[in-house]
């Protein structure tokens, strides 16, 4: 083989080996490494399959660094009563005090009025989107 030949697969091979040594979205959504585990986002699996299936070790290897830096992800993630747990601290709830709440988390004043609240206490760790699912279908049953 010739030396130009050489060269040509030398740097082919090198520049497959980097990019099978990132993930599809690694490269695509570098802002998501370490945002933690959510819902998968089926382009980045269906890439990283496209690449499994093309070539079997750096599809695998897709796989792993973006599980392993989490880019697989979609943004966002379920809440949980750990990222509300300052407010139960809250004895008293009067409207200043829940327009307060609601402008911190939300840019403005609550729009609905103290007497349709309805305060549940949680604990750390349990799911705020199954409770308030839950609550919705008890409250709002068909008659």
């Amino acid at each position: 083989m010739d030396k130009h030949k050489r060269q040509l697969l030398t740097g082919a091979s090198a520049t497959l080996l980097a990019a099978s040594l990132t993930g599809c979205g690694t490269l695509l959504y570098p802002e998501r490494k370490g945002q933690g585990r959510g819902r998968l986002d089926p382009s980045i699996v269906m890439l990283d399959g496209i690449g499994l299936l093309l070539f079997l070790i750096p599809g695998i290897i897709a796989f792993a660094v973006d599980f392993g830096n989490d880019t697989i992800y979609l943004p966002g993630r379920r809440a949980d009563a750990s990222d509300i747990i300052e407010e139960k601290k809250v004895a008293e709830l009067t409207k200043p005090e829940l327009d307060r709440i609601w402008q911190k988390h939300y840019g403005e004043n609550a729009p609905f009025e103290l007497s349709q609240v309805e305060r549940q206490y949680l604990h750390t760790g349990t799911d705020v989107a199954t409770v308030l699912s839950a609550s919705a279908r008890n409250n709002y049953a068909p008659a």
